[in-house]
């Protein structure tokens, strides 16, 4: 055990971790230079396209230093907001953690929530400065912010370039000689961790753990402590670049096991693994749950694929511990899920990897946040969609989560930032100078402000310069409504959408303007209102496609022309009354991406 060491890489987006586990999988010779590719631990075309982590990725290298032999399980973790919750879950499995930066980018806002993340849980944090080796790269000026930021000795940092190689054997050797070993003992009864799990359609649900206490060998028979379900262990092992069986997994290591579960319900990340035999007494605690930022709705194109999407959901929730959902029907839709994502990111690579790994069309509703509405007596409901929402007539007041946004940037930006944030309905809070050229901004914010396009926005109105980190601060009074999208009179639930009312308007005529765009026109005229209540405050009218029913006439009497044209305008007015209105999936995303 003295010789295994457990550690993962943090650091903010785009700072160099996939290269540099890269090159630590290839100095060792875990992967041959024929199976070398770039971002190799990253399995999902998705994430190679986007050039981002999405999932957390376990494997154990063989590393020799001074005549001894040690094991180094890396796990590789996301840099963006959005999937911090696999970073949390990666930290609760590790002893160490490399904290990246980027030489050229210095310190920036998710680095700092990841580095607190890993103070939490105790970690021994190496500092790494990457990408010494680019034009732009200020390294005393990182190195600065680096000591200024931990407190460490300016020689603890090491220096490296996850592209050429430099400095990755000095970044092996503090690992060995820096991060503690696992602690725990091998004859204890077994307690592991379970940090992942992922679904295969031959061997069924495949679970990653960690072993605090105990071993785990082939044969086993297991129990799930908090769902006290028992499996027999038919396969154990190691994760390599594939796994790799072993007959039996002590106290210390990372590993899988197989047990051949079929149900997605059984398997809970965060769970502890014990024996049947001789059970531990307790579950590992300091779990965090996850708190979901924005919800929507998921529906299938065909209601026909509803159970097909519930099977493909459960599947996809085992690979993602943050996605959450419940069931939910819609008068347009039918049946589909009410699903809480950690952000706007995570909302586009869950539809994104429903559509490639299971083939399934989906359309997503208008996304927004959670609100708390009190009533007149006093009861205390969430609304977590516009259907939900009380009556207006009953409601006493309603409260919407609000957050901190930290936003480091160069100060040439700050009144951009500023005019953004409070446009925003932010509010300074403090502005300090972290270096005479990077400047940490904190503003409270409300969360349904961000959600949409904030992130973007800031992009663009900083040049990229600006690196964005939130978190929950709790909820706030404040005035929503709820605005009603009306066609022909008949409400459209998918949507509706919950907004701040002096924003009510504003938001409702766009919509309006966009679903006349994208609305087929009928043969007879379609009102699309937007409303709060029963007041209209918007409203948009397609006008009627006439068929023109005189041409069969040649010549003739003008009273025929007439008699025809009467028999129309009766079919219309019976048409408007009960003709039907069909939305384009179109639509529905139209309104994520109205332009502000």
């Amino acid at each position: 055990m003295k010789n295994i060491r457990n550690f993962c890489i943090i650091a903010h987006i785009d700072h160099g971790k996939s290269t540099l586990a890269d090159r630590l999988l290839q100095v060792t010779g875990t992967i041959s230079d024929r199976d070398m590719m770039d971002q190799v631990l990253d399995d999902m075309d998705l994430e190679r396209e986007k050039g981002i982590t999405i999932k957390s990725h376990a494997i154990q290298i063989n590393y020799r230093q001074d005549g001894q032999e040690y094991v180094l399980n890396l796990i590789d973790t996301p840099g963006h907001v959005d999937f911090s919750y696999e970073v949390s879950r990666a930290l609760a499995a590790c002893e160490g953690a490399l904290l990246l930066v980027d030489a050229t980018q210095g310190i920036q806002a998710q680095t700092i929530s990841n580095l607190y993340l890993a103070i939490d849980n105790n970690l021994e944090i190496i500092p790494v400065i990457n990408k010494i080796d680019m034009d732009g790269a200020m390294i005393e000026e990182v190195e600065d912010q680096i000591v200024e930021l931990i407190g460490c000795k300016r020689e603890e940092i090491l220096h490296a370039s996850g592209r050429t190689g430099v400095g990755v054997e000095e970044i092996l050797r503090a690992i060995v000689q820096r991060i503690p070993a696992p602690s725990g003992d091998p004859e204890a009864p077994l307690q592991a961790l379970v940090f992942d799990s992922v679904f295969n359609s031959f061997r069924g649900i495949i679970v990653y753990y960690r072993i605090l206490q105990g071993s785990i060998a082939k044969g086993d028979k297991i129990k799930f402590v908090s769902t006290s379900q028992e499996y027999e262990a038919d396969e154990v092992g190691i994760l390599k670049l594939k796994m790799t069986e072993k007959p039996q997994v002590t106290c210390g290591d990372v590993g899988y096991i197989i047990t051949g579960i079929k149900n997605a319900k059984e398997v809970k990340v965060g769970d502890t693994i014990t024996k049947v035999a001789n059970p531990c007494t307790e579950g590992i605690r300091g779990f965090q749950e996850v708190k979901p930022m924005v919800f929507a709705g998921i529906f299938p194109v065909n209601t026909d694929d509803f159970e097909e999407l519930r099977d493909c959901m459960d599947k996809l929730q085992l690979n993602d511990a943050s996605l959450t959902f419940e069931l939910e029907t819609s008068k347009a839709l039918g049946f589909g899920f009410r699903c809480g994502f950690l952000g706007m990111l995570h909302m586009e690579i869950i539809q994104e990897r429903l559509e490639r790994e299971f083939n399934q069309t989906v359309i997503t509703t208008v996304p927004n946040v959670s609100f708390i509405a009190f009533t007149t007596k006093g009861e205390r409901i969430v609304v977590n969609n516009p259907t939900e929402m009380p009556d207006p007539v009953r409601i006493e007041r309603i409260e919407e989560p609000f957050i901190q946004a930290q936003i480091i940037t160069k100060p040439d930006y700050i009144g951009n930032i500023m005019t953004l944030c409070l446009g925003k309905r932010g509010n300074l809070v403090n502005q300090s100078y972290l270096t005479p050229t990077r400047v940490e901004l904190t503003f409270e914010m409300p969360l349904t402000e961000i959600v949409f396009d904030f992130y973007d926005k800031l992009k663009s109105q900083t040049r990229g310069y600006a690196s964005f980190d939130y978190h929950p601060i709790g909820n706030r009074d404040s005035d929503i409504v709820k605005m009603d999208i009306l066609l022909n009179g008949d409400k459209v639930d998918a949507l509706s959408a919950l907004i701040y009312r002096a924003r009510s308007g504003d938001f409702g005529r766009k919509l309006c303007e966009k679903l006349k765009e994208l609305v087929p026109r009928q043969q007879f005229q379609i009102a699309i209102q937007a409303a709060i209540g029963a007041k209209v405050v918007a409203r948009e009218t397609i006008s009627a496609m006439r068929k023109d029913v005189t041409a069969k006439c040649y010549g003739g009497d003008i009273s025929r022309k007439r008699k025809l044209l009467e028999k129309q305008k009766e079919g219309k007015k019976r048409m408007r009354q009960i003709g039907n209105v069909e939305v384009p999936q179109e639509a529905f995303l139209a309104v994520l991406k109205l332009d502000e």
